[in-house]
């Protein structure tokens, strides 16, 4: 069976999209064979050059334009060239795919994709919820929607506090007063309410997972980061088995009936033996391809159950894989860039 499968995220740079991860991953099924669509938002992105990974790419409209626009985008790229999957990978599209999700199947582009109403869990006033469902902690926290709660907070919590957007952005504050402006900075950008939070100490240990949507896993890793980017991105990193975080993961997609790929991020205190939920990623993060490393290639599975296909049950994986990010050059002809420039497509 051979698949036109669109991917977006291909944006390969110093702050790594998931796509290329995710295509590398498509790429390497064996029972079913991935043509590559990229849907790229610039005709910079690196991803739309790669085309060992990407087999032809197009220039999406920004999902924030107009729905229609996108999604007839997409009818575009299905009768032009082919599109019978979108495998998303970016918050800003996925509340216009679940949207849109049952009208783009009937017309022939499946997608794999939580709920809205389990897309809005990943908001982080929702986490001291879900960590007791799941069975871990939260460092304390206060949801804020004004100056005075703000204040209030810090000298509830105390100094230092990360202060947080509920869906995006996140700055670790040392005095109020920084405090106070990363408050102003988030609000503007993204609004109420805001999360104050306490500062944990502890190791970075992520899990990237899928659940079928039924209760049960598609897959899932854990790694613990070693060495992050100036953008917070993970540059070096190790499997490993905090089965309590495991455990976690497979409760939250046991108790919610998650559908496609998520990860959690978390800070484990190992002394105190304490899992501390810190975010919830709704789709794959950047570092995915990780997990297909090491043999539990979760992107695949996720086509198998949407397309009806076996899935691969995946029991275990090894600890202490190594993961290394690297950066690579790459020359080719002008034409294409023009191409993408003028046509939208290349």
């Amino acid at each position: 069976m051979e698949l036109f499968i669109g991917v977006s995220g291909i944006n390969a740079v110093d702050n790594p999209g998931p796509g290329i991860g995710v295509a590398k991953s498509l790429k390497e099924a064996e029972d079913f064979k991935s043509k590559i669509v990229g849907l790229a938002y610039d005709a910079m992105e690196p991803g739309i050059y790669m085309d060992w990974f990407v087999d032809k790419s197009y220039i999406m409209p920004y999902p924030s334009g107009g729905h229609d626009a996108f999604i007839n985008r997409l009818y575009y790229i299905k009768e032009s060239y082919g599109l019978d999957f979108v495998m998303s990978v970016l918050d800003a599209e996925l509340p216009v795919l679940i949207k849109y999700a049952d009208e783009l199947e009937r017309n022939g582009i499946k997608t794999f994709l939580p709920t809205l109403e389990q897309f809005k869990l990943r908001g982080k006033d929702r986490l001291d919820e879900i960590a007791s469902n799941i069975g871990i902690d939260i460092p304390k926290s206060e949801v804020v929607t004004s100056y005075d709660e703000l204040l209030k907070a810090i000298d509830k919590i105390g100094l230092p506090v990360m202060v947080k957007g509920a869906f995006y952005k996140a700055y670790r504050a040392y005095t109020k007063q920084e405090a106070v402006s990363y408050f102003n900075k988030i609000v503007a950008q993204w609004g109420y309410p805001i999360i104050v939070q306490q500062v944990v100490s502890g190791e970075e240990m992520n899990v990237v997972a899928a659940g079928d949507g039924e209760g049960k896993p598609l897959g899932m890793v854990g790694i613990k980061k070693m060495w992050i980017t100036e953008l917070g991105k993970i540059w070096t990193g190790v499997t490993i088995k905090n089965e309590k975080m495991l455990t976690a993961a497979e409760k939250f997609i046991e108790k919610y009936g998650w559908r496609g790929a998520f990860e959690l991020e978390c800070i484990v205190d190992l002394k105190n033996d304490k899992v501390y939920l810190i975010e919830i990623n709704p789709r794959f993060p950047a570092w995915s391809y990780f997990a297909t490393g090491v043999g539990v290639n979760i992107a695949a599975n996720i086509i198998r159950k949407a397309f009806g296909m076996p899935v691969v049950e995946y029991k275990d994986y090894p600890a202490g894989k190594l993961y290394v990010r690297y950066t690579d050059d790459l020359v080719t002809d002008m034409e294409r860039f023009q191409k993408i420039i003028t046509r939208g497509e290349s």
